[in-house]
């Protein structure tokens, strides 16, 4: 039996805020680095070790794996980033008040983009996609393939080929691995591997700094828990879904 953890980012200074972030490079907020090294306390404690880490181009999710890895006294570890975990792209949402969006748009709109499964943001402009195509994290991507506003339908597509390619056959090697990443990839990915169905992913929220442990045998998921007490992760799921 082998061990995927998945884990998202710590709280980001935007995520404090309730502003959309998306694949804006926010780092974490001073909870959310406290966040992180919990988590890397809670593997340890849970006597679960790793043999390598995948995580995205965002410094947030990069600075969490960091810390954990620290924590676990495993910073040696080879760890892998791919722009295909970045987050969600919330297109021209990104820098925007949650609350104040809703205001405009109304609430039911803001949910929609926050947790359907295929409605997209709108998009980014002419002049901020100009500015992505130039980023240098994404200096060997297809230009033709950087999102410019993403269902997470569109989210799933982007993150099946880092998952059917690098960490599924890692895994069937028999190698423990984290997954260091955010709110939006990890929902897709849970979608996937929990089968969850189009309709009911609106539902899943998933917690910031709280490792959430697959038990695989090869592709064959055995069991799923969170490294957390039923009080502690039904408070922190609300917060995640912006309820306090």
């Amino acid at each position: 039996m082998t061990h995927l953890v998945l884990l998202r980012h710590g709280q980001s200074e935007w995520n404090k805020l309730g502003v959309f972030t998306g694949w804006t490079d926010v780092d974490l907020s001073p909870e959310g680095r406290r966040e992180a090294c919990d988590a890397g306390d809670r593997l340890r404690g849970g006597g679960i070790t790793f043999d390598l880490v995948h995580t995205s181009v965002l410094k947030r999710a990069i600075r969490t794996t960091w810390l954990v890895l620290d924590r676990m006294d495993l910073m040696y570890l080879p760890v892998q980033l791919s722009w295909r975990l970045n987050e969600r792209h919330y297109g021209a949402l990104q820098g925007l008040s949650k609350e104040e969006t809703a205001k405009v748009h109304g609430k039911e709109a803001v949910h929609a983009w926050r947790r359907s499964y295929e409605v997209r943001p709108p998009p980014l402009d002419a002049g901020e996609r100009s500015q992505l195509i130039i980023d240098p994290r994404y200096k060997d991507v297809d230009p033709a393939d950087l999102p410019f506003g993403e269902s997470l339908k569109d989210t799933l597509e982007r993150v099946l080929p880092c998952w059917t390619k690098e960490i599924l056959p890692e895994v069937m090697e028999g190698r423990n691995v984290l997954v260091s990443a955010h709110g939006n990839s990890l929902r897709a990915l849970v979608k996937h591997l929990d089968g969850i169905s189009d309709d009911k992913i609106a539902d899943l929220n998933i917690p910031t700094g709280i490792p959430l442990v697959y038990e695989m045998e090869g592709s064959e998921v055995l069991g799923r828990r969170y490294l957390a007490s039923e009080d502690e992760l039904e408070r922190e799921t609300l917060k995640a879904a912006g309820v306090r």
